[in-house]
């Protein structure tokens, strides 16, 4: 077996055990993830020079050089055998490692994902900014295709979507969909978004926002009538305002503020759980809407305000990741262990976790009368409410 065919074959038997990832590093057996769990798939360690010598083999001559000068390369293949996979080659200890994520070939509607029925609405948009975020794995790739397969098969639109690597391959429906990957398409995401209001987009899809220059071109897009779609590695609403206000310097943050609450439309923080009641796995999402007291809250400083209008936005669709969970656990969906372990606030989860529909309701009036009588004194408020959703397992 050539070696370069020795990573095909790993990839074929990591497919076909149901993993979302494969790990391939020098002194460690080729291991898998299965709905969250890790898994040895070959019981053999793998040496360095045999790791080397097969990656060596699997890349052409371009992937090599961009390896070699900047110690790390992505990019993504499609095989009628294996579907598609995002490939990351980077060096750790002086030798090459290898992660893999694997994707569903084909693009699922939002209704398959178990989403928050309302966040099939920020399709419908015509301007603005929307940050999917969460840590690696909860999703975010899938929920921003299931978006733009909505967009496409909906609008008459011109979509561009910069991606590194491109991951879901899309079929023009309504929309027409260029596809643009970074280092082949484009050296950066600064770049591509520089020159990208140039091409008469009607819908911007940002793979990552990284850095500072782009982060600041997305905003400007944004704000120049674009719908900008965008993921961050953020577990909640207020810590993705904060993230990127953070990356400006002192002297441009007031300024980011500003085009933050001009632009932003939505914020969704996923987190993936083990589905314990059907199998595979299964979304929480904290949503927020931009409504005139967050948008005002950004531009004042006062992220810190912002967790408890998502906790009383339920009229403007919103709740807390927390909440999310919660209803997981007592619908017997996810366990408790895990609902804990991805908790943005534990002893507040714990809380909502032990209470029953009807003490939920009687918190909720309680809440309710109290911002009557703060309204009543001249204090602006939000009124509370609380929805659910039929959820199914992710997919």
């Amino acid at each position: 077996m050539q070696d370069g065919d020795k990573i095909l074959t790993l990839l074929i038997a990591a497919k076909r055990t149901g993993a979302s990832d494969l790990l391939l590093a020098a002194g460690a057996p080729p291991s898998i993830y299965v709905n969250t769990r890790m898994d040895i798939l070959a019981k053999e360690p793998l040496g360095a020079s045999e790791l080397n010598d097969m990656i060596a083999a699997f890349l052409n001559a371009k992937q090599r050089e961009r390896l070699n000068q900047y110690r790390d390369l992505d990019f993504s293949i499609g095989r009628a055998d294996l579907g598609r996979c995002r490939i990351n080659i980077h060096y750790q200890r002086r030798s090459l490692a290898v992660a893999v994520r694997f994707i569903n070939s084909d693009i699922p509607e939002l209704e398959e994902l178990n989403l928050p029925p309302h966040l099939a609405e920020l399709a419908e948009l015509p301007r603005g900014l929307v940050l999917i975020t969460g840590p690696t794995g909860s999703g975010k790739s899938t929920t921003l295709a299931a978006l733009l397969q909505r967009i496409n098969r909906r609008r008459r639109a011109h979509v561009i979507t910069l991606e590194d690597p491109i991951e879901f391959a899309f079929k023009n429906d309504k929309s027409i969909i260029e596809q643009r990957e970074i280092g082949d398409d484009s050296p950066s995401f600064a770049d591509a978004l520089r020159h990208v209001v140039r091409q008469k987009p009607d819908v911007i899809l940002v793979g990552e926002m990284r850095d500072l220059e782009t982060i600041s071109a997305a905003l400007t897009a944004a704000e120049t009538g674009h719908l900008v779609l965008a993921s961050l590695h953020t577990n909640t609403a207020a810590q993705t305002i904060e993230r990127v206000v953070d990356v400006f310097d002192s002297r441009r943050q007031q300024q980011i503020r500003v085009q933050l609450g001009a632009t932003l439309r939505a914020i969704a923080c996923q987190a993936l759980f083990p589905n314990e009641r059907d199998g595979g796995m299964v979304p929480a999402v904290e949503l927020m809407t931009i409504t005139p007291a967050i948008a005002r809250a950004i531009r004042d400083n006062n992220t810190h305000l912002i967790d408890g209008m998502i906790e009383t936005g339920g009229q403007h669709n919103m709740q807390t990741l927390d909440a999310a969970i919660a209803a997981l656990v007592r619908e017997g969906v996810i366990s408790r262990d895990s609902a804990m372990a991805k908790a943005a606030e534990p002893e507040r989860l714990e809380r909502l976790m032990g209470r029953t529909a009807g003490e939920l309701e009687v918190v909720g009036a309680t809440a309710s009368s109290l911002r009557e009588t703060k309204r009543r004194r001249g204090s602006e408020t939000q009124p509370s409410a609380r929805s659910t959703s039929q959820r199914k397992p992710w997919e």
